[in-house]
Formats: C-alpha cells, structure tokens, sequence
C-alpha cells in the first residue's frame, strides 16, 4: 500500500511515517527509486503496532528503536501484552460512557475516572521492557545527546555499513581480514556509543540485519547483499 493509505490505516501522519523512514525507525518495506514512492505491507503493520504499543507506555522513539533492535526482543509476546493494554483502555471507555447516562441521571459518578489499574499495568509494561542491561546502559549513555549527536552517530555507523559495502565489491571475503576489521569497528562503535556489544548481542544483531526485512532493505542501499555479508562476517567473528 502507498504512504498514504498506510497512514490512514494507522492513524500515523505522513510526516510522522517520513519521519520515522529519516530515523530508521520504521523502513517502508519498498521505494520505487524512479518516483521515491514509498510502500509499506503486512510486516510493516506489525512493526507499527509495536511501536504505537511502546509510545503508550512513553517510550521515546529512540529507545522504542534499541528495544526493538535487540536480539533477545520477543515480538509476539509484545502483541499479546500490547492486546492486554487496549483492553484495559476499552473497558475504562467503556465505564465512561456508562458514567455519563448515570450524570444524566443524578448519580455520583467520579468511581468512573478512576485510572489506577490502566496506570499501573503501564508501569509494570514500562519496567519489564525495559529491564535489560543493554536498554538500561543505552538510557545512560545516551541521556544528554543532543541532536547534532545522534546526526553525526548515525553518519558514523552508515559509513561503516558502506565499507562492508564497499569491501564487498572489491571482491573481499566475510572471513577476511578487512571485513573482519569492520565487524570489530562496528562492535566498538556500539559499544562506545550505546551500550556494552558482547559478541553474543552482535551475533544477534547479525541474525536480524538478514532475518528483519526492514534491517535488510536498508543496509542493501549500499549495495544488494551487503546486509547478507555482513551478517556472514559477523557469524565468522563471533564464531558462530
């Protein structure tokens, strides 16, 4: 489906999905690279339902974007508990509306607001997702970057990707020793910048560059299986 369909489908302005695209939050799962349209399909739902899950609990959009990205992440459990938040949001609308025929009528009917239950599930969401050392570590670190920062970090990482691209089509291997060297410049650079990349989370990371099509289409801007390369250095480093 086109951006704008998508959008009308979500609920999620076309500015905000642009947005999204800038940040890598949410990739479309296709551009036609003659008139720049973006397509979105069925992946790409799912990829927004987590993402309008985690900005209710009041996620910010970048650390929506390092939940997301862990390689320990369990995106059907995430559904289920994102199940379990609406529901508990259609029952207070629901005790609402039945509030205000008791108004029309003369009844006390403040019991109604009460929110308790929906804040606290919220608050227990909030700290079981982000329970993990990495999250915590990214929320440290990561807490007085300003703008500028995160522009030229993501700048960083993109001419990383490039070498493994560029690395590539010079005809070198994953088990190279170039190749091998951007895989460590690539650990370090998550590790300085975000959080501690053991060789087990980079093994992860790895695994969804190719698994995640999102991951995938976006890192294959540099050149068609660079995401795949990557992925097989990776495994080649970590030895796994």
């Amino acid at each position: 489906m086109q951006i704008k369909e998508f959008a009308e489908i979500t609920g999620v302005s076309v500015r905000t999905l642009h947005y999204y695209d800038e940040i890598g939050l949410l990739k479309p799962a296709y551009v036609d690279k003659f008139t720049g349209y973006r397509y979105y399909d069925g992946s790409s739902l799912i990829r927004m339902q987590e993402i309008l899950f985690y900005r209710e609990l009041d996620f910010s959009l970048k650390s929506i974007g390092v939940i997301l990205a862990s390689p320990d992440y369990d995106k059907n459990k995430a559904l289920k508990e994102q199940k379990h938040l609406l529901t508990l949001k259609k029952e207070r609308l629901e005790r609402l509306i039945s509030a205000i025929d008791g108004a029309v009528k003369g009844e006390n009917v403040m019991k109604a607001f009460d929110n308790n239950e929906l804040e606290k599930y919220k608050a227990e969401a909030r700290e079981k997702w982000g329970n993990t050392a990495a999250y915590k570590e990214h929320t440290e670190k990561t807490k007085n970057y300003s703008d500028d920062k995160w522009n030229n970090l993501a700048e960083e990482m993109n001419y990383i990707l490039g070498d493994f691209a560029v690395c590539m089509k010079n005809g070198g291997e994953p088990v190279s020793d170039e190749a091998q060297d951007l895989v460590k410049a690539l650990q370090t650079h998550i590790t300085e910048n975000y959080y501690n990349c053991t060789n087990e989370i980079l093994a992860g990371l790895g695994q969804m560059y190719v698994a995640d099509e999102r991951f995938r289409n976006n890192i294959d801007k540099h050149a068609d299986g660079t995401a795949q390369f990557i992925s097989d250095a990776i495994k080649i480093y970590c030895g796994k």
